[in-house]
């Protein structure tokens, strides 16, 4: 029986030793971690978005450029929602279309499918650290264990070492430095899905960290993304602004516009102030419904002065302008961007530099935004590499 090694036990791992399992495969899945899974599990914590329930359209063109959509198509957001109540675990879709299985956790899943897989004769080896590649037909898989070095003989591999974001889970990317030895290209990991640092003033902290702005629209050139942001020590975070991250990335000097009233025009709060007899921003707010945390802000905002006519204060409540200073540190990030380069691979998602060597998951070089793209994405990028290592041995 053909053996394939695969090394780690995130999503796109799981997914792919299940693949081969299911085609008669001797799979073993090794982690650097006491247990598979500590990724999954951490983002479970606020609800467990497996995936989301958009128009398929719409849903490919979340991925960034290079991601083989196609990998989607294949293993569509429906078939994965399916895969889920495969274990008994109904599903539901909730705001945003985004797909929850029921009591929202990530435990109860990744328990019923260790127990699936372990059912299907694959076997675990934890605390297994992989330390760079063995050039050897067959393969050889070398690690680290608290016992010693281990060998590990093969016909192919995988790698689901994941990105660069919550390192504590086990996703530190130290495997770059392997791969960048054996010569194949791995394009500098950035932070995605991040907070901002903002230069707040002490007085608008004060007044208004930890709260949220809601009912905002938050836009950057011409992409803009309605929603919710949080008031942080360091910033903003937020679904708007983590959709916006590419953008934000690419821009020398990254500012964020804020509408706090995206369902009124210009000229309908001008109408609303139109026989106050004085411009008194008190009023004006009050007039206009904007939340205390809104408030703050425009009133701590250094542009404050300038804004001496109603003309000019109800275009600051439409297009506030929030000059950012830095993404978060990619340890804090909810994903990365950057990984082992599309090149590399072939449609397969084999290494083309060594073949037998498959990559899935987070370490190859794509982002999509929060919603149930990013988990959709491991998902389909493991179905594919575990028929692609399947094809392969066949």
């Amino acid at each position: 029986m053909k053996r394939v090694g695969v090394v780690g036990g995130g999503p796109a791992g799981l997914r792919a030793a299940e693949i081969a399992a299911g085609r008669g495969i001797s799979v073993h899945v090794f982690d650097a971690m006491p247990s598979v899974g500590r990724k999954f599990l951490v983002a479970g914590r606020g609800g467990l978005n497996i995936t989301n329930s958009e128009d398929q359209a719409s849903f490919v063109a979340r991925y960034s450029s290079g991601f083989p959509v196609d990998l989607i198509r294949a293993f569509p957001p429906e078939e994965l929602q399916g895969w889920v109540q495969g274990f008994d675990i109904p599903t539901f879709v909730g705001s945003g279309k985004r797909i929850y299985p029921d009591g929202m956790k990530s435990a109860p899943l990744l328990r019923r499918w260790i127990a699936r897989l372990r059912a299907m004769g694959v076997v675990f080896h934890m605390r297994h650290r992989w330390v760079g590649f063995c050039h050897e037909i067959p393969l050889n898989l070398k690690f680290a264990t608290p016992d010693g070095p281990h060998s590990f003989p093969c016909d192919a591999a995988v790698f689901a070492l994941g990105g660069a974001s919550w390192p504590q889970t086990g996703s530190n990317a130290e495997w770059v430095e392997h791969f960048l030895d054996s010569g194949i290209a791995v394009n500098p990991f950035r932070p995605a899905n991040c907070g901002w640092e903002v230069a707040w003033t002490p007085d608008f902290l004060e007044r208004a960290e930890g709260k949220p702005l809601k009912n905002i629209t938050a836009s950057v050139a011409s992409a803009t993304i309605p929603g919710e942001l949080l008031i942080t020590q360091n910033g903003l975070e937020g679904g708007p602004i983590y959709a916006l991250t590419p953008l934000l990335r690419a821009m020398p000097h990254p500012s964020l516009t804020i509408d706090f009233k995206p369902a009124l025009s210009e000229a309908t709060l001008l109408a609303r102030l139109a026989h106050a007899r004085r411009l008194h921003f008190h009023e004006a707010f009050e007039r206009w419904k904007l939340d205390t945390t809104a408030r703050a802000l425009l009133e701590c905002h250094p542009l404050r002065a300038d804004w001496t006519t109603a003309e000019k204060l109800a275009a600051a409540v439409k297009y506030c302008g929030i000059p950012l200073v830095r993404p978060r540190p990619i340890a804090e990030a909810i994903s990365s961007a950057g990984g082992v380069s599309w090149a590399e691979v072939n449609d397969r998602l084999m290494l083309k530099a060594l073949p037998g060597h498959f990559v899935a998951g987070e370490m190859l070089d794509w982002e999509a935004p929060t919603g149930g793209y990013l988990m959709q994405g491991c998902f389909a990028t493991g179905t594919h590499v575990g028929i692609g290592v399947s094809e392969f041995l066949e």
